[in-house]
């Protein structure tokens, strides 16, 4: 850690040399950061902010928002899935979607349609930026951004004829093909439309199946854009849609990328998406916003939970019989998940000299319905969650001086949660034979409504010292909503847990020369959580019904409360252009997070049925690790021939709150050898070239495997190897 950090101070310094001694002819264009209620420079946003522009995603050869992330700081994931579609921010956010209902710490916006929890579909296809917004967004989006937001922009109609058809192939049977077109009418009415299909065999070899595709991708995007300019008035629409049928098969007894599955999962999405914005502006320069959009999405996730096959032990230590019986399990468990997604949001925007105002109103309903099949179910299980949120909100910004800028928001929310099941607990006064599996006659509802009232914002106070540096102190609040555990074997304190809330204190600056050839903004944040909520588990024996008894086992997730917690850290991003060869962009990420106060009954190392707990107070939370790094340069070896060297670190972290198991900190390397010419352009790449095995995914508080008797391991979920490819495309 220690030699990370003086590489990173000795980086920093030589590039402030280079850009103050060399003669420059490339500058730094200006980032606009559109998740705001005007659009404004990141140099004058008093928040921290990462901005992934489309150039970044193509050489990249990014196909998923899961690409993107390692280029800012403080940002994980987690997959459990074909993608990693659960994302954190500071150490803060979900990490699996097992438990119903799940309330989400990051939110995910594209094009202004709520992809918060459906972000299987956050494709990168001819998107304009990547913006990533990193503390609570309490004024902006309310219950959905407790730890951040991620904002997707796609690119707007072009004013002339455009077309553009891209494409790559890449080991393991990657492929794609893109094609877009574009084209306004004398600047009043603009079209552009888009699709691409991106398959890939996936880098899983089943060797019971004797297949290298059960952990395939397969997916299609398809984008419209529309806008029409009046006089005042402009409207854009945006019409989505995405048919995703990826396979899953990703855990291997021997945590290896071999499986020995009988029953390959899957990870599908189809969505159907639009949202429109009608702009109107005053005669005062002032402005009414109208955006609405709906998302319809049919969701199925399902893996083998044995992640093995009936014929594992045949010939083994384990191939024997209890009582005549095979004694080991096999099971297949499957979600399939309707979500129905509506928002509305109206604003009047003041635009004054001194002091600018917003006031707005919100309202967002969503329904989920959820089909659950699963081997140890007799009856399949059903839910709804319905819920309704509506908030008011405003925002001011006065300027006291030309120099110093006091900004404020305040958002008030309401939310109403209505949910139903088929898996009540037995009523007072019924009596059933049967426990588990339940049969027909002892299935009852269980009911759940909730209302809760919230409130969330900010104040910061920034200061221009000069034109090239800017500094703010930013306070912020974030709050996301409490709910209830629905699974029949949670015991009744767990049944309910509360909502969570944060402080965010922050302190940050930001400066570029006066050349435009070097940005650096740099923040330290403290992050103060109250009723820190936290995903558990109770594992349960499938022969005996005991909690922590002998496996193969059954699990029931639940949502708990931690008394409070703390993330606090560093996040630096530097980008410049030292002449005009060569780029750099580096990131440093450090975060120290711990619990306070947190007795867990349902960590491993835990006693529930004795009432001994487990005291995880200064312990790290999951998926937070302590240090996040890059470094990537970009040099011109010639007028359109260009080179582009990246590095990428990450320490290691736990995978759960609820046993001690960790990922490998790692080094990643990657390169990018383009040729670029006037209307093409064509890259070479090479992704973690020294084949570097990480984890995004783990386990570590059951055993699966027959052949060890289910002894207790640790199982992981790797990311891809090493791999090369050839992208490209060509504009007309």
């Amino acid at each position: 850690m220690r030699n990370l950090l003086y590489f990173c101070f000795l980086i920093f310094n030589t590039n402030f040399l280079l850009a103050q001694e060399t003669q420059t002819q490339s500058t730094i264009d200006e980032i606009i950061v559109t998740a705001s209620f005007n659009d404004v420079d990141s140099y004058s946003l008093s928040s921290s902010v990462s901005v992934i522009t489309e150039n970044d995603i193509f050489r990249r050869n990014a196909n998923h928002l899961e690409d993107l992330l390692f280029l800012a700081p403080n940002i994980n994931y987690s997959t459990g899935a074909s993608r990693g579609k659960f994302y954190q921010i500071r150490g803060i956010g979900e990490r699996s979607e097992f438990t119903e209902p799940v309330n989400y710490s990051v939110g995910v916006i594209i094009d202004g349609i709520d992809f918060t929890g459906i972000a299987l579909g956050a494709s990168t296809f001819d998107i304009n930026q990547v913006e990533i917004l990193r503390g609570p967004q309490g004024t902006l989006y309310g219950a959905n951004a407790l730890a951040g937001l991620i904002n997707i922009v796609s690119n707007n109609p072009t004013e002339d004829f455009y077309s553009e058809v891209s494409g790559s192939i890449s080991e393991f049977g990657g492929k794609d093909i893109g094609i877009v077109i574009s084209d306004s009418n004398n600047k009043n009415f603009g079209y552009r439309l888009g699709i691409k299909n991106s398959k890939s065999d996936g880098f899983i070899k089943n060797i019971y199946l004797n297949q290298s595709d059960t952990n395939n991708i397969d997916e299609t995007i398809t984008r419209a854009k529309f806008t029409k300019n009046f006089d005042t008035t402009e409207l854009t629409l945006n019409i989505f849609y995405a048919d995703i049928d990826n396979g899953y098969d990703a855990f291997s007894l021997d945590n290896t990328r071999v499986t020995y599955s009988d029953e390959p999962g899957y990870d599908r999405q189809k969505t159907n998406a639009a949202s429109v914005k009608f702009e109107k502006t005053l005669k005062n320069d002032d402005v009414i916003e109208l955006l609405g959009s709906f998302a319809d999405s049919e969701l199925g996730y399902a893996y083998d939970e044995d992640w093995s096959n009936t014929g594992i032990c045949d010939g083994t230590p384990c191939d024997t019989k209890l009582f005549g019986f095979d004694w080991w399990y096999s099971s297949f468990d499957s979600f399939n998940r309707d979500n129905q997604n509506n928002t509305i949001d109206l604003r009047y925007i003041s635009n004054s000299k001194n002091t600018n105002w917003v006031i707005g109103f919100y309202n967002r309903d969503q329904d989920i319905n959820l089909i659950r099949k699963y081997t140890y179910l007799e009856n399949d299980f059903k839910s709804s969650f319905d819920t309704r949120n509506s908030a008011i909100y405003g925002q001011l910004t006065n300027n006291f001086t030309n120099n110093i800028k006091l900004k404020a928001g305040l958002r008030f929310e309401e939310r109403k949660a209505n949910y139903i099941d088929n898996n009540g607990p037995t009523p007072e006064g019924f009596f059933c034979i049967a426990i588990y599996p339940k049969p027909e006659s002892c299935l009852f509802d269980n009911n759940y409504s909730r209302s809760e009232n919230f409130w969330g914002g900010k104040v910061s106070l920034q200061g221009e010292l000069n034109e090239n540096l800017m500094i703010y102190a930013l306070l912020s609040r974030g709050y996301k909503p409490g709910g209830v555990n629905i699974e029949g074997t949670i015991n009744k304190q767990n049944l309910n847990y509360d909502s969570e809330t944060m402080w965010n204190y922050e302190l940050g600056l930001k400066a570029n020369n006066q050349d435009k050839t070097v940005f650096l903004q740099t923040s330290i944040f403290y992050q103060d959580r109250d009723d820190v909520q936290t995903k558990q588990s109770l594992v349960t024996s499938i022969e005996s019904g005991i909690e922590g008894g002998d496996c193969p086992c059954s699990f029931s997730d639940y949502i708990g409360n931690a008394a409070s917690g703390s993330n606090y850290g560093i996040e630096l991003e530097l980008l410049l252009i030292p002449n005009n060869k060569l780029e750099i962009f580096s990131s440093l990420g450090i975060l120290e997070t711990e619990f306070k106060n947190f007795i867990s009954y349902s960590h491993i190392n835990a006693d529930p049925s004795n009432g001994i707990g487990y005291d995880l107070s200064g312990r790290e939370q999951s998926h937070a690790p302590k240090y996040h790094f890059n470094l990537s340069l970009n040099y011109n070896l010639s007028e359109y021939l260009f080179l582009n060297l990246n590095f990428e670190a990450k320490d290691e972290f736990y995978f759960s709150d609820r046993h001690n198991s960790k990922s490998d900190h790692y080094n990643l390397f990657n390169f990018v050898i383009g040729y670029k010419k006037d209307s093409y352009e064509i890259n070479f790449y090479g992704k973690n070239i020294t084949d570097k095995d990480f984890q995004t995914r783990g386990f570590g508080s059951f055993g699966n495997d027959p052949r060890k008797f289910y002894i207790t391991e640790q199982y992981s979920q790797y990311a891809t190897p090493r791999i090369f490819g050839i992208n490209g495309k060509k504009t007309f």
